[in-house]
């Protein structure tokens, strides 16, 4: 990448991807990246994005949380969440998780500007919740932080990847009613989205602008027993469609990230694993499966530590 200014300009970005239970990956990732910054996460970055469960790290880092105190949540909430069979008590779960760090908190509690993208679905387009008025295109007279929506609305309705989870409905405060689905359905990697905002609304000089962008790996495919519920829903249609959606989507969004912002300087974290004990998806209930998860996204930030430590500095 060439040298990175160290000076105060220098404008940091923080970019996660969705991926369900995957999202251990991230958090080893970010296990590193914090010990390498110092401090919260919230101190170190100017703007922070996250898709579905990219929205919940990216959400909890905008309110200060560490990332331990993050993957304590996870272990808590995730494979409650994931193991429930039916779309009602799934998101269930993911209200009980919402409720449990989020409560009634809105955009002007967190700490740093936050993007979490979520798919406006009957106008089928992207709709993202965002904390500064300066971050909008239009409507900046107008603008209300998340919408006028609590946190927790916001990252229920990027993380229900219909139809496995029900249908999410938030309410703005200009009392427009909207569905929202799983940002993934429009950017798995927010990256792209996460550059737009920092050089065409923030207005940050592309050479100022530094972005870490997080995945949550590929991984082949779980060989699951015959009674797994888990495997036959793996198998459905809807899931087969639903998992390949949001991995093209990340991928495409990368390429296109390569090809309009070669010139932003970005490390990208994420790796493809291929060995059989690697084999998982995001609906992942083992605990010891996703330490490992998190321990490979340890390693794939080590081994771009140095660059890192630029972007960083």
């Amino acid at each position: 990448m060439g040298d990175v200014s160290t000076e105060k300009e220098t404008f940091r970005v923080l970019s996660l991807d969705g991926g369900g239970a995957k999202g251990f990956y991230t958090l080893g990732a970010l296990k590193e990246i914090e010990a390498l910054a110092g401090c919260r996460l919230c101190e170190k970055f100017d703007l922070i994005y996250g898709t579905s469960t990219g929205s919940i790290i990216a959400a909890l880092l905008g309110l200060g949380k560490s990332v331990d105190e993050i993957e304590a949540l996870y272990r808590k909430h995730v494979v409650t969440v994931m193991s429930a069979w039916r779309p009602s008590q799934k998101t269930a779960a993911l209200d009980a998780l919402a409720a449990d760090v989020f409560r009634e908190l809105r955009f002007d509690a967190f700490k740093t500007d936050i993007g979490i993208v979520g798919t406006r679905w009957k106008e089928e387009r992207p709709i993202i919740f965002k904390t500064n008025r300066r971050q909008a295109f239009r409507g900046k007279a107008t603008f209300e932080p998340g919408f006028g929506c609590t946190i927790a609305d916001a990252v229920i309705g990027s993380c229900s990847a219909y139809p496995f989870f029900e249908k999410k409905f938030v309410t703005t405060s200009a009392g427009e009613r909207i569905e929202v689905r799983d940002g993934g359905f429009v950017a798995n990697n927010p990256t792209l989205y996460a550059i737009v905002d920092a050089i065409e609304s923030l207005g940050i000089a592309r050479s100022d602008v530094r972005v870490v962008s997080i995945g949550v790996g590929e991984y082949p495919s779980p060989k699951l027993p015959t009674w797994s519920v888990r495997k036959w829903a793996s198998k459905l249609p809807t899931m087969v469609f639903l998992q390949k959606t949001m991995e093209i989507s990340a991928q495409s969004m990368d390429q296109l990230r390569r090809v309009m912002f070669r010139d932003v300087a970005t490390v990208r974290v994420h790796a493809r694993y291929t060995q059989p004990e690697m084999a998982t998806d995001m609906l992942e209930v083992d605990l010891e499966k996703l330490g490992l998860l998190w321990q490979r996204g340890r390693d794939c930030a080590r081994e771009a530590e140095e660059e890192l430590k630029a972007y960083l500095a």
